[in-house]
Parts: C-alpha cells; structure tokens; sequence
C-alpha cells in the first residue's frame, strides 16, 4: 500500500506539504482584496459604459437561430414612441383651431336669435364696453367680444340656469372676482319682471336688479369676465387653454401643457367650446370686413341642415353627368374604387350600393367609387372607429358616387333623395348605415364624426336611416393634422 501513495514525482503528503505557502498567500490576499472593498478603495460594481453595453446587447432582436431554438415567432423589441417636437405641436394646433374656427361658425347661422346679422350687431353693440374691460385686464378684446357672442349672442338679459347675464358666470366665480350677487332678491326681481307689462316698470325693475347682482350690469360683468380670462392665462400659461378654462373651471386643467386642440382630439373629457369662441371671433370678424361674404356664407347654409353647400358650391363643383363620366374618372384616376378587404378597412359595402344601376343598364361596380380625399375619410372612419371601440363587426356604406342619371332613378324610390344638388353626384359624399354592433360602437362613431365635423373635415346630416357624410377637398390636410396632434 505504500507504494500505491507514491508516483514517479513524489508522494501525495509531499506535495500537500510543498503547496500551503501558496495557500496561505492566496488567502491573504483575499482578506486584503475585501479589506479594499469594505472601505471603497476598489470599486467591483459594472461601469456606466459596460451597463449600457449590455442594455444594447439586450434590446436587439435574438438571432434567427436562437429565436428558432426558443420557439419565438419573431424577436420583439420595445422601443420608446418618438415625442412630438413642442414647436410643431403648436402649428398643427394652430392650424386646426383656424379650420375649426371656419368650421364651427356655420353652427351659428342656424342658432343665432334672429339671424346672423342680427346677433353680430347686437355684440357689436357692447364693443366700448368690451374694449375699455379688455384693455384693463391685458386681454385681446376681439377675444372677449368672442365670448360675448358665444355665451349670450349679446344680450345683457339671458339666463341658463345659474348663469346669467352679458358673460354669463356663475355666482361663485362672480363673486371671486368682486361681483356682488344677491339671489334670494335677484331671482325675485326675475320674477317680477316676467309679469310686468309697462315698459317703464320693466327697465326699472332691471335697474334695481343689477344692483343685486351685478352679473345683469354689463359693464361690471364684462370686466369679471376679462379678470377671470387674464387670471386663467396667467395660471395655464396659454390662451386657448384659458378659453377652454372659462367653460370648464381653472382647476380642471392645472397641470396641461399641451395645447387645447391636442386635448380636444385625443379625449373626449372636453368639449369644443374654445373652437366655437374663435369660431365667434372670426363671424365678428367677417361680418365687419367682409359682409357679402358672410351673406353668401348665410345662404348657403340656409340651404341644406349642414354646410356641406358651403364646402362645394353648385357654381364652381363639378358633377358626373353619365355613367360615362364616371367611367372614365375611374380610369383617370379622377374616383378611386373603394376596397372590398372589409378585415382591413373596417367598412363593409351594402348590399344596396348602386342597386339602380341594372335600370341604367350598368353594373353595381361603377358606383362604388368615391374621390380621393373621400375615400381616406372614409377609411379614417372605419380605423379610428374600431380603435375605439375595439368591435370586429364593420361600418356599413350603403352609397357613394352616383351620376345625374341614376339619382334622377333614385328619386323615383327613396323619400330621403336630394331633389336639387346632391353631392353624391361630385363624388364627395358618402352614406353610411346608422346600424351599429353595440353602443360602444356607436359612441366611437359618433366621437370621430364630431371631431373631423370640427375641424371643416367634413359636414355631416343625421338621416332616418343613414348618416350623410359630405368631404371637404383638403380633408387630406385636416387628417394629417389628426394623425400628428394624436
């Protein structure tokens, strides 16, 4: 056996005994390296580049062998949305707050007390008063006169519930900002005035009343407004966002840094108020440089319930005559046919669609056509609507292009038929059904329909059975500002 404990170099023992100096040098060293450690004088964390290193190694996609091996369909990578430069934000906003403002003012030919006219004169009339008030608190008075029109179409009287007057506040922001209200003997006075009959018991029933509550003394109740509007601004820190704060409270929007139109197309939580001030802005605007066109303008809505008469006048908008010409748009490129992949665009066509055409000794098909800008309305629809919804059953189109002829059939059959000009005929309209999967849908529907409505994309009339939707020519323009505010 004692041979076995012996090699040709020596016994096992020797060598254990020749090896424990080095033993106890490799120990001392690693008290010493700990040592080190302990008190910071070496540092055995990663470095800042090796992290960084490794993060970059991490975020790029697995090789196609490894994915392969760990049975991945393909690699994925997380990246970080690209933000918005703030600069470009702010012209998109701008630019769709003045196609909004040239929208949403045709909403005022029809509401408006007695005309167009008669409701801008009538804001007109406060003009002294607006200026004197804005100049004090550091707004712009077209501003102001804007809210003017907007809340009360300029009369000191009005009242909506519990605001009331010139500017209409509510008592609690009049009184913050130095107003005295009074209602027990206010809402009194109100009623007293509503049985009076002798204009002179009338007007001094108003006087006594605006001493109660000064929110029925013009004067007083315009400088309260332009207070709250310069304090609004001062807080926000931009004046659309002020304006949308003299609707919806000063603490509903403390912390926004993006502009109202952004806020406006991305949520549904606010409203289109401030589009409809600087829709007012431009009416009084118009109506002071340009009167005609404000009376062309007023015609053409009083036209149809919608503006779309506005967007493409009969004088200078070409219609399709013939099935020819539609024909021959289709082969130019003039109508572009709209797809039939219902699993990507969303929108399923009717069974309906072009059903005149046999009588026209036609095919369906030719009728399912629309003009460029039209068509990527449409499709627009159809996406953002199921994005929001998140329902798989489609919108259903159940018209689109149509030429002279075949609406002239089509009056013959359907009641709801424009008589005279019809935009179906430019190519520019397109129906969808109002049948919807659920409500979800049907809000969704409704939420995109007002947003491109605001922003003079399109002009929309709500039918027994469909919904009209007529496309501006630069809609293109107004969806690109869309995609880009969000």
């Amino acid at each position: 056996m004692a041979e076995l404990a012996h090699d040709y170099d020596g016994c096992i023992v020797c060598r254990a005994k020749a090896q424990v100096p080095r033993r106890l040098l490799q120990v001392a060293a690693l008290f010493a390296a700990g040592l080190c450690v302990t008190y910071g004088v070496l540092e055995l964390r990663p470095s800042a580049t090796h992290s960084k290193r490794v993060a970059s190694a991490a975020a790029k996609p697995a090789p196609a062998h490894v994915a392969k091996k760990l049975h991945l369909k393909r690699p994925v990578v997380v990246r970080k949305p690209a933000a918005v430069p703030t600069a470009v934000l702010d012209a998109a906003s701008a630019s769709l707050t003045k196609s909004a403002a040239a929208g949403l003012d045709r909403g005022y030919f029809l509401s408006s007390l007695g005309g167009i006219f008669a409701t801008a004169a009538r804001v007109a009339h406060w003009r002294p008063l607006v200026v004197r008030a804005a100049k004090r608190a550091r707004v712009r008075p077209n501003l102001l006169e804007a809210i003017v029109f907007a809340e009360s179409s300029g009369r000191a009287d009005v009242a909506y519930g519990t605001a009331v007057g010139l500017t209409q506040l509510h008592p609690s922001a009049a009184r913050r900002f130095g107003l005295h209200v009074d209602l027990r003997h206010s809402n009194t006075l109100t009623r007293r005035i509503a049985h009076a009959w002798r204009p002179r018991t009338v007007h001094q029933l108003r006087r006594w009343r605006a001493r109660y509550d000064q929110r029925y003394a013009p004067e007083r109740a315009l400088r309260a407004a332009a207070a709250y509007l310069a304090t609004a601004q001062e807080t926000l820190g931009r004046e659309d966002l002020a304006v949308e704060a003299y609707h919806t409270g000063i603490q509903r929007l403390r912390g926004v840094h993006v502009p109202y139109a952004t806020l406006y197309v991305r949520s549904s939580r606010y409203d289109d108020y401030a589009f409809r001030v600087y829709a007012a802005e431009r009416v009084m605007h118009t109506w002071r440089r340009h009167p005609a066109a404000l009376r062309f303008e007023a015609r053409q809505q009083a036209r149809k319930n919608s503006s779309e008469e506005f967007l493409h006048p009969l004088y200078r908008t070409h219609r399709f005559a013939k099935p020819s010409a539609i024909l021959t748009a289709e082969k130019h490129r003039t109508l572009r046919m709209i797809p039939l992949a219902t699993p990507n665009t969303h929108i399923a066509i009717s069974g309906t669609l072009g059903e005149q055409a046999r009588k026209l000794g036609r095919s369906r098909r030719l009728y399912r056509a629309l003009r460029p800008q039209a068509l990527d309305v449409l499709l627009y629809i159809g996406k953002r609507v199921h994005e929001l919804s998140h329902v798989r059953a489609p919108l259903i189109l159940t018209s689109a292009v149509r030429d002279n002829r075949y609406q002239r059939t089509l009056m013959r059959v359907n009641a709801n038929a424009a008589r005279s000009y019809s935009l179906h005929t430019t190519g520019y309209a397109f129906d969808i059904a109002r049948a919807y999967k659920n409500d979800r849908q049907a809000r969704a529907f409704q939420f995109v329909l007002d947003r491109l409505s605001a922003v003079d994309a399109i002009a929309y009339i709500r039918e027994s059975a469909a919904i009209h939707v007529a496309v501006a020519s630069d809609a293109a323009h107004k969806l690109a500002l869309l995609e880009k505010l969000g």
